[in-house]
C-alpha cells in the first residue's frame, strides 16, 4: 500500500467515523472505563461498557466492532471473554484484544490461550506483552524476551517487531506495538510512528484508550488502517495537547479536547515517509517542530 493511499485511507477512516458514529463495546480495566468512553466518543464514535457473559455475548452479534481488554481480570472473564470472542468470531465481527497483564496469573493465561482461536482482528499492546502472547501462542520461539513488569514493558519497541508480524500473520489482522515509537503492522507492511507526549504514562488508561479507539476504527475500515488511525490520532493529539498543557490533568483534559477536534485530513496530512517504499515502510508523525525543520 503506497503512502498516498495510506492518507486516504486515514482521512476517510476519521471522517467516516464522525458521520456514522459507530459502537464499539468494551470489556475493558474497570480503573479505565471513564477515559475509553470518552476516547471513543471524542473521535466520533459510541461507547458501551460491559461486563456479564449474556449480555456481551448477544452486543458481539450485532455490535460493528468489539474491545477486549484483559486490564482487572475479574474470575467471571474466564466465561465472559471466551463466549465473546466465540461469538464475534462466528458472527465474522472485527475485535480488538489487550493483553494487559499477560503472564501475571494463571487466569490470565488460560484466558489469552483459549483467544488464540478466535483470532483477533487487531492486537495491541507494550513490547513485553506482544512478545508474550506470541510466545504464549506459539508463533516464535519461547526463549525469547518479553518480561512483563506489572503492566510495564522490560523491552523496547524495536524488539517486538518479530513477534508482531508473527502474531499478524496468524490472525489476517494488525498489531499495533505501543512505546516512545509505536510500530503498526499487518505481517507485510510495517509502519513506524512517533509523536505523542510523556504526560501520557502520567494519567490512567492512555494504553487502554488506545485500544477502545482503535475498536471505533475498526468499525468502519480494515485492521491495518484503523490500528494506524488509532495510533496516528492518538499521538497527535497528545503531541498538541503537551503544548498547551504541563501537568497530567490539564493533558488529560487538552487531549480529549483535540480527539474531539481533529479532522481526518489533518490526521493525513500530519504523516511522512522515512524510509524506503519496499516491503517495509516507515513513517513518522510530524510534530511541529519537525514540519519546521523540512519546511
Amino acid at each position: 500500500m503506497r503512502e498516498q493511499q495510506i492518507r486516504a485511507a486515514l482521512a476517510k477512516a476519521v471522517n467516516d467515523v464522525r458521520e456514522k458514529n459507530p459502537l464499539a463495546p468494551s470489556i475493558t480495566n474497570t480503573v479505565t472505563q471513564d477515559f475509553v468512553a470518552n476516547a471513543q466518543l471524542a473521535i466520533g464514535g459510541s461507547a458501551a461498557m460491559l461486563y456479564l457473559a449474556d449480555e456481551c455475548e448477544s452486543i458481539a452479534k450485532i455490535a460493528p466492532a468489539f474491545y477486549i481488554n484483559m486490564g482487572t481480570a475479574m474470575p467471571f472473564y474466564a466465561e465472559t471473554l471466551p463466549r465473546t470472542a466465540r461469538a464475534l468470531f462466528a458472527n465474522q465481527k472485527p475485535w480488538v484484544l489487550d493483553p494487559v497483564g499477560i503472564g501475571l496469573s494463571d487466569l490470565r493465561t488460560q484466558i489469552l490461550s483459549q483467544l488464540k482461536i478466535y483470532k483477533p482482528s487487531i492486537v495491541r499492546g507494550n513490547a513485553s506483552e506482544i512478545i508474550s502472547l506470541a510466545k504464549l501462542w506459539g508463533l516464535i520461539d519461547a526463549s525469547q524476551g518479553g518480561q512483563v513488569r506489572g503492566v510495564d514493558t522490560t523491552e523496547k519497541v524495536s524488539a517486538a517487531k518479530t513477534s508482531a508480524v508473527a502474531i499478524a500473520k496468524f490472525t489476517g489482522g494488525a498489531v499495533a506495538v505501543s512505546g516512545e515509537e509505536d510500530l503498526v503492522t499487518d505481517g507485510k507492511e510495517s509502519i513506524q510512528c512517533a509523536g505523542g507526549s510523556i504526560l501520557s504514562t502520567k494519567i490512567t488508561g492512555s494504553g487502554c484508550a488506545l485500544g477502545g479507539i482503535m475498536a471505533i476504527y475498526l468499525a468502519v475500515t480494515t485492521p491495518f488502517i484503523a490500528a494506524l488511525a488509532g495510533t496516528t490520532i492518538f499521538n497527535l493529539a497528545g503531541t498538541k495537547a503537551a503544548a498547551q498543557a504541563n501537568a497530567p490533568a490539564s493533558f488529560k483534559v487538552a487531549f480529549l479536547d483535540n480527539l474531539y477536534e481533529l479532522t481526518g485530513e489533518e490526521v493525513a496530512d500530519n504523516f511522512r515517509v522515512v524510509g524506503s517504499m519496499g516491503e517495509i515502510f516507515e513513517f513518522a508523525l510530524q510534530s511541529q517542530e519537525l514540519k519546521n525543520i523540512l519546511g
